[in-house]
């Protein structure tokens, strides 16, 4: 059987004889320069439900608070790190493992990373989650729940249009589904509230996790 592209870009086990090698400055080491731990936010909900709003509102707090934050953004990547992928459910998967080990790396060197994804599937946002307790890094998963109803009023891409016309095919919502969040460490309605209520919430969340100090 041939090779497709999807398998292509799926993670295989060829690579062997490889030991991972601590360095001699700690987590710990890095979170006293930072004065903050890192983490994974991990930002999940529909096309248009103001992910990637939250998550710049969000830098920009932290930012003005002297916390080191990096946004992780589903368009951004898929303009170099994941240029190789598509949209099928196998190239999703490996999207989010990729995006998953990256967060997982910016936490471990003390960032707050914050990763806004669709990530339309419980089983892969669970992965990201072990890969980072496995670590024995915190992740929290916040849902962005806002009603489809709204993320169709924004359509800031023009998206929806084009699938409800039938332009765009296994679109998430439409005509493949988005599995809700099981048991989120945080649910964010951003059709309630204003983005600045949204990005505050957030931080109510790091500083109850320990994740930031008060200041």
């Amino acid at each position: 059987m041939s090779e497709t592209p999807a398998d292509k870009n799926q993670p295989t086990n060829e690579s062997t004889n490889i030991v991972w090698h601590d360095g001699e400055v700690t987590r710990g080491d890095r979170a006293s320069v930072l004065g903050h731990q890192g983490c994974t936010l991990w930002l999940t909900g529909l096309s248009g439900s103001g992910k990637s709003t939250v998550g710049v509102a969000l830098e920009q707090v932290l930012n003005a608070r002297g916390v080191l934050s990096y946004r992780l953004d589903g368009d951004n990547v898929r303009h170099g790190l994941n240029a190789n992928l598509g949209f099928g459910a196998d190239d999703r998967k490996e999207n989010i493992r990729r995006i998953g080990e990256v967060a997982k790396l910016f936490a471990d060197a003390g960032v707050v990373t914050i990763s806004s994804f669709i990530s339309p599937y419980q089983a892969d946002r669970d992965q990201v989650r072990k890969i980072h307790e496995d670590a024995g890094l915190k992740f929290l998963e916040v849902f962005i729940n806002t009603p489809i109803e709204i993320c169709e009023q924004r359509d800031p891409k023009g998206l929806y249009k084009k699938a409800r016309a039938g332009e765009i095919k296994g679109f998430t919502g439409i005509d493949d589904p988005y599995e809700l969040p099981t048991n989120p460490e945080i649910e964010v309605k951003t059709g309630e509230l204003s983005i600045e209520q949204c990005a505050n919430q957030l931080v109510d969340a790091l500083l109850k996790h320990g994740i930031l100090k008060a200041l």
